[in-house]
């Protein structure tokens, strides 16, 4: 099978605009630090998967935290601008943009201890499912994996940042036809909780090191 292309949704980590609710909880700065950490980890996760990687960025990164090594880690891939009226419009439009004929394999910066090879997960389903599907703990998904970039197109009917988006998201794809087929789910990043559990799970990331400057960690509610 011909390599997909390993698509990274990502927002510039401008404080104010990256990472709120942590930033409720631990000041703006500090949370738009944090996503600079996750986007890098997923990054240098993205470049060790030998694909051809497509980074849809919303935001600027000239007050962004972190902006120079940012800017550096994209530098080898393709950079293009989401476009749409919402969320879930931008990450159609960013399927049909990345797209180069192998299938994508679409990820965004709140998992920044995932590793190649749960990547690798999604793409290999895709020799015998249409779509792969990650979902995530909170009733979200992490990763989805499409063998044809218009499989996508359904995103568009689906209510994001829902405790049910994983469960509609895949409902939508099968109402189109696609064989889904299930990746192991992940925590993302959205609660100082879920910072503290997934820096627990990945101590040695960046990530986890920016958690650590931000605060000890506390006993979490959860495992990973």
């Amino acid at each position: 099978m011909t390599a997909p292309t390993l698509l990274v949704v990502a927002k510039a980590p401008v404080a104010g605009q990256a990472k709120t609710r942590l930033g409720t909880n631990i000041g703006y700065e500090a949370a738009a630090d944090i996503a600079a950490a996750s986007l890098l980890d997923t990054l240098e996760v993205a470049a060790g998967t030998g694909w051809p990687v497509v980074v849809a960025m919303v935001g600027s990164l000239a007050d962004a935290a972190a902006a120079q090594e940012i800017a550096a880690a994209i530098g080898p891939h393709r950079v293009i601008a989401q476009r749409g009226d919402d969320f879930a419009h931008r990450l159609v439009a960013a399927h049909a943009d990345a797209d180069a004929g192998h299938g994508v394999v679409q990820v965004g910066m709140d998992t920044p201890h995932l590793d190649p090879a749960h990547l690798h997960l999604a793409a290999d389903a895709l020799q015998t499912h249409d779509a792969a599907l990650g979902p995530a703990e909170d009733g979200g998904w992490w990763v989805l994996a499409v063998r044809r970039a218009d499989l996508a197109q359904c995103l568009a009917d689906v209510p994001m940042s829902a405790d049910d988006t994983g469960a509609l998201t895949r409902a939508a794809l099968e109402r189109s036809g696609a064989r889904v087929a299930d990746v192991p789910s992940m925590r993302d990043v959205d609660t100082w909780e879920d910072a503290e559990v997934v820096a627990r799970s990945a101590p040695h990331t960046r990530f986890a090191a920016q958690v650590r400057r931000a605060g000890p960690l506390t006993h979490a509610r959860s495992a990973p």
